[in-house]
């Protein structure tokens, strides 16, 4: 009787133990698993650590950039397009177009710099023409001493066209308000060019997007030996220009005196055309700072920022907020290679332009043709677009 008292204690615990969950190691016994419960447990505590890291490690980050890049966006729409509400650019507003093909209107001139005695004065003058099907395009160039008929004006070159319109107030249906809606019309009426939208740049706008991309590449590729040289630059403006052949990674003052140099300084080398190679490194420029813009520099914070800034305080568009993702990704489906860059001067190897002189003695330039006879330029124009 004694015996069994003694064992059924032993058994009771043993029973006790397992019941309650207890490590049977710590009873010491042989029992193969842990409790579920326990493991559970611990499996709940390892998901929700690797969720606070995965939130830490990037959404966080993401968030922040996200909201960084709203705020840059959101402070320069609201002078480039006019809207409060930058949310506006996820509507993906188709682009307008004429038989498939988006013309734009690029101008650019001095009017940031109060000192420049020709500020309204347009020195640059493009045509972007992209082709939504092909994903083709080119940049033909306006010679700023095209002589041109200008409606209310008179015979002048046409880079006086904006600066009449702006002092006329010019309106006429079917074009903008003031001077870029005359040159619209100058463009339509002489060389039967009709453009969906315009922007009008100051030079400095240049400077500044290639100072935001850490600078550019283009290549020298002048006639003369020595490259190019314009010494008409004074020294708050960098100085003289001179850059051998070659490629050369510049920085944004450099290119806006690429832009505008053109060799027509005593001692300046590298020109021969004079403003046709001023065009062709303006289509350079262009063409360098586009090869750098991608998704990637959109998208940071840091350098996106500047390009805005740059764009709100230098550039005035009639593209509408809602267009502006269409046109960033038809401009980014066109490769290199496949946007030309022509001009009047050399246009289809045909000799289109021919030296004038103006009855006040300007040096200007007339359809070869014969003085507003643009017939065969129009037509040379026309066949970029089959």
């Amino acid at each position: 009787m004694l015996n069994k008292r003694k064992e059924q204690p032993r058994k009771y615990g043993l029973h006790r133990t397992l019941a309650s969950g207890v490590s049977a190691s710590s009873q010491g016994l042989a029992i193969p698993h842990a409790s579920p419960d326990i493991s559970q447990k611990n499996r709940r505590l390892t998901k929700k650590k690797l969720v606070l890291l995965i939130f830490s490690v990037i959404l966080i980050p993401l968030l922040t950039i996200g909201i960084w890049d709203y705020r840059n966006f959101a402070s320069a729409s609201s002078k480039i397009f006019g809207t409060s509400n930058p949310l506006g650019v996820f509507a993906g507003k188709p682009l307008d177009d004429q038989d498939k093909r988006v013309n734009i209107l690029l101008v650019g001139y001095s009017a940031d710099n109060p000192g420049h005695g020709g500020a309204l004065l347009t020195d640059s003058i493009m045509i972007l023409s992209l082709d939504k099907d092909s994903k083709t395009g080119y940049m033909l160039s306006i010679p700023r001493d095209l002589y041109v008929n200008i409606p209310g004006y008179g015979n002048a070159k046409i880079n006086e066209a904006y600066q009449a319109g702006e002092r006329a107030d010019f309106s006429a249906s079917g074009y903008p308000n003031g001077g870029i809606g005359l040159l619209q019309k100058v463009l339509s009426d002489n060389l039967n060019i009709e453009t969906q939208y315009y922007f009008l740049i100051n030079y400095s706008a240049v400077r500044d997007t290639v100072d935001a991309l850490d600078g550019i590449e283009v290549s020298i590729e002048s006639s003369d030996k020595r490259g190019i040289y314009d010494p008409n630059f004074q020294p708050h403006e960098g100085g003289p220009l001179k850059l051998p052949n070659g490629k050369h990674q510049i920085d944004g003052q450099t290119a806006l005196r690429l832009t505008r140099a053109r060799g027509s300084t005593s001692g300046s080398y590298g020109f021969p055309q004079s403003d046709f190679n001023r065009t062709q490194n303006q289509q350079a420029v262009f063409a360098a700072i586009k090869k750098q813009l991608n998704w990637t520099l959109v998208l940071d914070p840091r350098t996106n920022g500047q390009i805005f800034d740059a764009a709100a305080e230098n550039l005035q568009t009639d593209l509408d907020i809602s267009e502006v993702l269409p046109f960033y990704r038809l401009m980014a489906a066109i490769p290199e290679e496949k946007l030309q860059p022509v001009s009047l001067g050399d246009l289809k190897s045909v000799n289109l332009l021919r030296g004038f002189r103006t009855p006040t003695g300007q040096a200007a330039l007339v359809p070869a043709a014969g003085i507003q006879d643009f017939s065969q330029i129009q037509n040379a124009i026309r066949s970029l677009n089959q």
